[in-house]
């Protein structure tokens, strides 16, 4: 049991790095397979995500010195792009950090801008959960 909630870890901290990894299709699997407790596959998605959306604060805070490099998670154009909206509202663009292509983005953006840690890691878990949570219901409703 304990590898089936590591896995499950390893695929959101991954998914929210520069790895295409679908976190999601994980924990939807694990749902309608009756794997885990449903709770609990929901802590361990939203823990290993928010700790992967942290490896991004940090590569935002270097950002000066890394976006150039091949491996960079996010193109000049899409980092541009989160910049200006996370510039535009500020730290409650964390709360979307979950949306596909621009999500990192903003979480690049945030170390960037030097957003306080904790408040970071609040907003982000927030937003994430919320995101799992919607799967985990909807994989419920899908065994009922």
């Amino acid at each position: 049991m304990v590898a089936l909630y590591g896995a499950l870890f390893l695929s959101a901290f991954l998914a929210a790095t520069i790895l295409p990894v679908s976190s999601e299709a994980v924990l939807a699997g694990l749902i309608v397979a009756g794997r885990g407790d449903p709770g609990l596959l929901l802590v361990v998605a939203t823990v290993g995500n928010t700790l992967g959306s942290v490896v991004n604060w940090v590569l935002g805070r270097g950002i000066g010195s890394l976006r150039d490099r091949r491996w960079f998670p996010v193109t000049p154009d899409r980092y541009e792009q989160a910049s200006r909206i996370f510039r535009r509202f500020g730290e409650w663009t964390l709360l979307f950090a979950w949306l596909p292509v621009v999500g990192d983005a903003f979480t690049i953006a945030a170390g960037a801008a030097r957003v306080n840690l904790g408040v970071f890691v609040a907003l982000v878990a927030i937003g994430k959960a919320a995101r799992y949570a919607v799967i985990v219901a909807g994989g419920l409703w899908a065994m009922a």
